[in-house]
């Protein structure tokens, strides 16, 4: 199975084609570069037509919020255009995966900015073939994460090293990405993809339009 993975849930936003866990070409570059155009240059390496991508593997997040959102759009038009399969895999997964590969063994703080003085945090314990989730994904303080940091406890995550200065700068890869998508099954319609956000959707509700009678005109 040909499986077109893409990654836009940090500055470091990659596309990669696997088939069958061989991955066939990659393209990554930091910034703000459209998914198509990193996608057009991983088939390209890869010399694969694009009627020849059966499964599109998107990166959830959490992370830039407006980054998985291009990407997901890309992978809702591309389903519809060509009635391909979709799955979504947290980026967080991918970076314990990336972890794994890079020998970070141990217990591991996934730590990912969430803005406003906030942080994603997950907690695996991550060994030569194994991860396993120690504490699910939430939103942590500024503080809990610099008190880890200072007590010694192994820190990564995409461009962490601004906070806290024992981290590691670890990135997720739609290389690896599309690894994890291949060993599942659970594919889903383009309207169910969604970026992972923890907090609530809050907005304030825009007051009944108020019409003016004659005498006020």
């Amino acid at each position: 199975m040909k499986i077109l993975a893409v990654d836009f849930s940090s500055e470091c936003r990659s596309a990669a084609l696997l088939q069958d866990g061989t991955l066939l070409g990659r393209a990554a570059e930091t910034g703000g570069r459209r998914v198509i155009g990193l996608v057009e240059q991983a088939l390209q390496q890869a010399g694969c037509e694009r009627e020849e991508v059966e499964t599109i593997a998107v990166g959830l997040g959490p992370g830039s919020y407006a980054g998985i959102r291009g990407a997901i759009a890309f992978a809702q038009g591309w389903q519809l255009g060509r009635g391909v399969n979709l799955i979504g895999v947290s980026s967080v997964e991918c970076l314990a995966a990336r972890a794994e590969m890079e020998k970070i063994f141990g217990p591991v703080n996934i730590v990912v900015d969430a803005q406003r003085h906030e942080f994603y945090l997950a907690r695996f314990e991550i060994g030569a073939g194994a991860r396993r989730v120690v504490e699910p994904l939430r939103l942590a303080a500024l503080s809990e994460i610099e008190k880890r940091d200072a007590a010694g406890e192994k820190i990564v995550g995409p461009d962490i090293l601004l906070w806290f200065p024992r981290a590691i700068n670890l990135y997720p890869d739609a290389a690896v990405l599309g690894g994890l998508a291949g060993a599942r099954a659970d594919f889903v319609s383009g309207d169910k993809l969604e970026p992972i956000y923890l907090r609530e959707t809050a907005f304030k509700k825009a007051p009944p339009l108020r019409i003016l009678g004659n005498d006020h005109a």
